[in-house]
């Protein structure tokens, strides 16, 4: 079901975005390119527009620059929400001087370890513009691979401090055995500040193309989960699916070497999400009809919850009944977009 849209809509609704910050409320994310992006990449882009006209409420003017980003002091600036202005124009004079491949490859590394920051969407929303940039080439989606890597840098938060636990062979096994936070309390930073053990699962993988399959596996383990388990946070359980397909999407641009890497913080990233909002107890489900993936796909824009479009398309990479069933699940467990 990809077919990235040829008619400019894309290049459209980014450039009016751009104009927008990548967050409103001071930390809510903006998340209408990730959204116009898998809409164009699915065959919609008919309905970009539209459904860009019901989210504009939510965006917030471009933030104001504090000092220049540079190759001297990049390091001092990491992290710091307050520069996310400033990194955006590093990475966009970056763009403009390099492949965007080689900038990618560059900070890749640099920015990997902090992809938990704003509760990783400034990976998902890097992993969408690589997809654009993969399917076509032009100064809109260059843009925004810039907004994406400077709110990554901006919104960069390492992990440490994680015990090791024992991990099944499987990926769905080892996410049936992260154990959940015992009184989990408050809202993403302060949750991932409470993970303090995981399992192991992805640990001694070295091997490039071992790293892609297994990342892969993630990827279906996560979005078949939420079939079963959604309703701990609809919402913020999404990102256990969404934040790995990112990653996922991202490889084949990155040099062979990034990818062992990527497989371990992807899974990071997964497995806390899990913890951080794991519900008491699995529950039965079961949709009432098994619809193809084009009505799956349809059902989510009617919808309109960004999470849930962006859950959809993951699903339709995985491709399968029950990865179908897990977008249908996020749309009854959702509010839709009004």
């Amino acid at each position: 079901m990809n077919s990235h849209d040829t008619s400019g809509t894309l290049e459209e609704a980014l450039e009016r975005l751009h104009a927008a910050g990548p967050e409103r409320l001071g930390r809510l994310t903006n998340h209408a390119p990730m959204v116009v992006e898998s809409l164009a990449a699915r065959g919609r882009a008919g309905a970009v527009h539209r459904w860009l006209d019901l989210y504009r409420p939510r965006l917030e003017d471009f933030p104001t620059p504090v000092a220049p980003v540079t190759d001297a002091d990049w390091a001092q600036a990491l992290g710091d929400p307050r520069r996310a202005a400033d990194w955006i124009a590093y990475f966009s004079r970056a763009l403009a001087e390099r492949p965007w491949r080689t900038v990618l490859a560059t900070w890749w590394p640099r920015l990997l370890p902090g992809m938990y920051g704003g509760s990783t969407h400034p990976v998902i929303r890097v992993g969408h513009a690589v997809r654009a940039l993969e399917a076509g080439e032009n100064a809109p989606r260059l843009t925004e691979l810039a907004h994406g890597l400077g709110y990554w840098a901006a919104r960069h938060r390492p992990v440490s401090g994680i015990d090791p636990l024992p991990a099944a062979p499987t990926a769905a096994g080892s996410l049936d055995a992260v154990v959940p936070l015992r009184h989990p309390r408050g809202g993403f930073p302060d949750r991932l500040a409470a993970v303090r053990r995981l399992p192991r699962w992805a640990a001694g993988v070295s091997d490039p193309d071992t790293a892609r399959a297994r990342l892969t596996e993630l990827v279906r383990a996560a979005t078949h989960r939420y079939v079963t388990h959604g309703h701990g946070e609809p919402t913020m359980l999404v990102h256990a699916a969404t934040a790995p397909n990112a990653v996922l999407r991202a490889l084949g641009s990155l040099p062979r070497a990034l990818w062992a890497p990527s497989l371990h913080a992807a899974w990071t990233a997964s497995a806390a999400v899990t913890a951080m909002y794991a519900p008491a107890g699995p529950v039965a489900y079961a949709p009432s009809a098994r619809p193809t993936p084009e009505e799956v796909l349809e059902r989510a824009l009617a919808h309109g919850d960004e999470h849930v479009v962006k859950l959809t398309d993951t699903a339709l990479d995985v491709g399968d009944d029950r990865a179908l069933a897990a977008a249908l699940r996020a749309a009854e467990l959702s509010e839709p977009l009004a």
